[in-house]
């Protein structure tokens, strides 16, 4: 539209096509380093099928200085610098969060910093507006950067780099091995649990690699990943010579060609298939191919290389049998082809020569590949089973044979151990609110409003200082006696104590409120008191006052409480919208309450 002369049209377009080639070129490039399996794998000498981890999802830095004390200040009423070294030290937890180490230590901080965002959305995230603070988090597969101000968005990314380590943890153990085995199956199950809960409680993803479509089809392979690791266990494990052992095998390597079936084909859905990397989806359709080949290769073995059963065997691999095929195969009946060795060398051949078909056809789809020809130990691995598959047949076949070779049936899947999806374990970090200091969650909160605190010098009368106390952390002016000191001197039924004489008492127990109070003389006392918003109303006033210890007047610390609760939340949220269920459910009344009529949880002074 910029101008109807030709010629400059003619340049711009062909310098558009530069561009755009360019472009094309440095997202393949981008793909192909993002998407690497070999950078993860073990360094064993042991040759086992690589495995497909995920990178980290990358963020910029953040410097949350200014806001977090500017909020302090305005909400709070603190003076913000003295809570610099709290703010210094959270920028600190998340700069180490960026680059976690590849072990159990790395998962730890993850989780740490993770848990640290509770409490920071809850002292600084009120409901009704935000930070202002833009939270920037790049895809784990393009690259391509996001941005948003909820926190839910920071939360969702930590918890995917949560399994994606767990990914890389699992991809670099030593498969050759047992203890390495259960190691890469922990970790798989972990990773697909930390996608699992992510898919589950966050929505509206600005990214591509947390959208619902994405999440499933990462718990789908990691799932798959878990079934492979399963299969080579039992390889280990199991005495191969064993007809029924074979059988295992060659239902258990059909269950993993199952299982990456699945993901194949949830890797070309239209949300997902022009995002996923072609080499994931050529390694999960090779890797489907080679199972379904070894599923063959095993029967085949069952059926040639073990004698015919004995009589005391023949019921129970009768038994057995009956289940191994899809279908029946076609001729003689079940207990002639066990003991006819004739018949299990041609349905054992009819076996081979479909596994044969399966790793030419593993090879031919790994050849389209150029990122997984480049992976030397999986054309090893493929080579390796086709060449056993092919000196297995010819070992079998006879010169003599006249026969056509029939059509072996296909495996039944089944596995002796089945994929848990294992949900991240929060209460396994304990971490301590760094913002402690500006008093309990409960009423010291982001969604909490109050009036500017009032300080109220209190005389003690003959009958006391005219209020009932109830509950801890921060102590609560229960009730006010009409035309006593508390209420001459301007307490109100509601008031929280923040301060006893200058002593902060925000996180003071009951006793120790009360010897304060106590320990005043004829001076009198100073009392910092603090009144919530809507609290005047009997329906609104603090929740936490209910739930007490019978008899006692005591409540468990909060701090304990608010990190109890998060341990073991699991409540629904949105990326757009972060919100927790109400951790109390019952509320304090007030109304009514007569103060010669003291309840069993309050005591008046």
């Amino acid at each position: 539209r910029a101008t109807s002369n030709h010629k400059v049209k003619e340049t711009v377009a062909l310098e558009l096509s530069y561009v755009n080639s360019n472009l094309q070129l440095l997202k393949e490039e981008l793909e192909e380093l993002n998407s690497s399996m070999d950078v993860y794998q073990n360094d064993s000498e042991s040759i086992s099928v690589p495995m497909i981890p995920l990178g980290l999802k990358e963020t910029k830095e953040l410097d949350l200085l200014v806001p977090l004390k500017d909020f302090i200040s305005e909400h709070y009423g603190e003076e913000s610098v003295l809570f610099e070294k709290e703010i210094k030290e959270f920028m600190e937890l998340r700069q180490a969060m960026r680059t976690p180490s590849r072990n159990e230590a790395g998962l730890e901080l993850l989780m740490e910093y993770y848990n640290q965002l509770y409490f920071l959305d809850s002292r600084f995230f009120p409901p009704t507006r935000t930070l202002g603070v833009f939270f920037h988090w790049y895809d784990s597969l393009t690259g391509v950067p996001s941005h948003q101000r909820a926190l839910a968005f920071e939360k969702g990314s930590v918890l995917f780099n949560l399994g994606a380590l767990h990914t890389q943890i699992g991809a670099r153990q030593d498969r050759a091995s047992l203890p390495g085995l259960n190691q890469a199956i922990d970790a798989f199950q972990k990773a697909a649990g930390a996608f699992n809960y992510l898919k589950e409680n966050f929505s509206n993803a600005p990214s591509l690699d947390m959208s619902a479509a994405s999440l499933t089809m990462l718990v789908r392979l990691m799932v798959a990943q878990v079934q492979e690791c399963v299969f080579e266990k039992m390889t280990l494990l199991r005495a191969q010579n064993d007809f029924l052992a074979r059988l295992q095998l060659a239902q258990e390597a059909a269950r993993v060609e199952d299982v990456y079936s699945l993901v194949h084909q949830t890797m070309s859905q239209p949300h997902v298939k022009d995002y996923v990397p072609f080499s994931w989806t050529t390694m999960v359709q090779v890797k489907s191919e080679h199972f379904k080949a070894l599923s063959h290769y095993f029967a085949a073995i069952a059926l040639c290389d073990c004698s015919a059963p004995s009589d005391a065997e023949l019921l129970e691999q009768e038994r057995a049998f009956l289940q191994f095929h899809v279908t029946m195969p076609e001729g003689p009946s079940l207990r002639v082809l066990l003991q006819d060795p004739e018949e299990r060398r041609k349905l054992g051949k009819a076996h081979l020569k479909k596994a044969i078909m399966k790793h030419e056809e593993a090879m031919r789809i790994h050849g389209l590949c150029k990122i997984l020809r480049k992976m030397d130990i999986l054309q090893e691995v493929l080579s390796f089973a086709h060449k056993r598959s092919l000196s297995k047949y010819s070992e079998i076949d006879h010169e003599e044979d006249f026969f056509e070779t029939g059509e072996a049936p296909d495996i039944h899947p089944k596995t002796h151990q089945k994929p848990e999806i294992k949900s991240p374990n929060f209460s396994q970090v304990k971490v301590t609110d760094l913002f402690h200091r500006l008093g309990p969650l409960s009423v010291f909160s982001a969604k909490n409003k109050w009036y500017p605190a009032r300080r109220v010098h209190l005389m003690r009368g003959e009958n006391g200082f005219g209020f009932t106390l109830r509950g801890d952390s921060p102590v609560l002016i229960a009730g006010v006696i009409p035309g006593g000191c508390a209420a001459e001197a301007g307490l109100k039924e509601g008031d929280y104590i923040i301060s006893v004489n200058g002593k902060d008492c925000k996180w003071s127990k009951h006793a120790e409120v009360v010897q304060l109070l106590k320990s005043t003389g004829k001076e009198g006392v100073d009392i910092g008191v603090i009144t919530l918003q809507g609290s005047e109303c009997p329906k609104t006033v603090d929740r936490k006052a209910a739930v007490m210890s019978s008899g006692s007047g005591m409540l468990k610390s909060n701090k304990e409480n608010s990190r109890k609760s998060l341990m073991n939340s699991k409540s629904a949220s949105t990326l757009l919208v972060w919100s927790k269920k109400s951790k109390r459910s019952k509320k304090s009344t007030y109304s009514g309450v007569p103060f010669t009529a003291v309840g069993d949880n309050e005591a008046m002074y």
